[in-house]
């Protein structure tokens, strides 16, 4: 498949991802969109007439040549959605970039990723809050995603980079720069452990607007969203708040109702939309890590509860056959229930013991 083809589909205005996949599904790569005729572009479900126009030019394919001169001289893989290399998480959500543009050696479908936002206005609270949850990460062989910005997320980086954890930045701009500046340092050495990620390709300034783009991939990415230190408006709440749109784990740092900087957080859990986090053993509980120390799954002794009914042991085998918890629509729509029935059922499960309730509605086995 051409690089060439692939650059210029994400540099055409009016072809946004869904867009772009649609042809991708429809033509089988990108080079075929470029090659076909007007009337076969079309055909193709959601683009018409007009965006079927947009395809017809040449300034997206001369553009592509510029960047493909950029990529080779700068190192930069260019990561496609139908590469194996594409991060499969980010990969299910309907708003995925098209293609990624990336630096250094991280795995981005590592076992496990974990994302980490917060303030920028990060106190010595939050600072410690982060430096104790990334010791006791340590274990889990993770990927630590951020943003690469001041306060919080630097300090996960950083943090990272001292107990060799590989970490990723996710960038609200092109890889040709680095904002803020004050964060080369760590930039640079996160290439060496990670390295640095974005949708965006050279010459992208870093507009406001790109940065509540930039966290849904910081989102997208991860398994879980945990949010250390935030105020009541920014960046770490929209973060936790494309999470739970995705059905992800979001669990967030209560502080004292007197900070600042912990407003966001008590939000969160006050209103459901994140657990309640205390320390990273709350974490690995909750997501199954708890025996899984040495990276690798651990066997389960698989006992089928002899009181439940024909619906309920179902129920039970689908959960246990997953290691990630399930969205109640994706159990409805795996078990062709209803979800009403369904419901019925996981919460009679849930009281006898057998099941939880996981942050975004999810369920797992206990």
């Amino acid at each position: 498949m051409s690089l060439k083809h692939q650059l210029a589909l994400s540099f055409i205005k009016g072809i946004g991802p869904a867009s772009a996949k649609a042809l991708i599904t429809y033509f089988g790569n990108a080079t075929a969109i470029f090659n076909a005729p007007l009337s076969h572009l079309k055909r193709v479900p959601g683009i018409g007439a007009f965006r079927a126009e947009l395809l017809n030019t040449t300034e997206a394919l001369e553009r592509a040549e510029e960047e493909m001169a950029f990529i080779s001289k700068n190192n930069i893989e260019v990561i496609f959605y139908t590469d194996s290399r594409y991060p499969q998480k980010l990969k299910h959500c309907n708003d995925a970039p098209i293609l990624l543009y990336s630096r250094g050696n991280a795995d981005l479908n590592n076992q496990r990723i974990v994302s980490i936002v917060g303030t920028r206005n990060a106190t010595d609270y939050g600072r410690q809050l982060c430096k104790q949850l990334l010791e006791d990460l340590q274990q889990y062989q993770v990927l630590v995603v951020s943003g690469l910005a001041l306060g919080i997320d630097v300090a996960a980086h950083k943090e990272s980079l001292r107990l060799d954890i590989p970490t990723v930045g996710v960038l609200g701009h092109g890889l040709d720069r680095l904002y803020p500046t004050q964060n080369r340092g760590v930039a640079e050495k996160m290439l060496l452990n990670g390295g640095l990620l974005s949708e965006y390709p050279s010459g992208t300034k870093p507009d406001r607007e790109n940065f509540p783009q930039r966290n849904r991939i910081v989102a997208g990415m991860a398994d879980v969203t945990v949010v250390v230190e935030a105020g009541i408006k920014g960046g770490a709440l929209i973060t936790a708040e494309i999470a739970n749109s995705y059905n992800r784990d979001v669990f967030a740092f209560p502080g004292r109702t007197t900070d600042e900087f912990s407003e966001g957080c008590n939000f969160l859990i006050r209103h459901n939309k994140a657990g309640l986090l205390t320390c990273a053993a709350d974490l690995a509980y909750l997501l199954g890590w708890d025996n899984e120390k040495s990276g690798k799954p651990a066997v389960k002794q698989f006992a089928l509860p002899i009181d439940l009914n024909d619906q309920e042991r179902i129920i039970f085998e689908t959960l246990y056959q997953h290691s990630a918890p399930l969205a109640i629509d994706e159990l409805s729509f795996k078990l062709n229930m209803p979800t009403s029935q369904l419901a019925m059922n996981l919460l009679n499960m849930e009281m006898q013991g057998y099941i939880s309730t996981r942050p975004g509605k999810m369920y797992a086995i206990n």
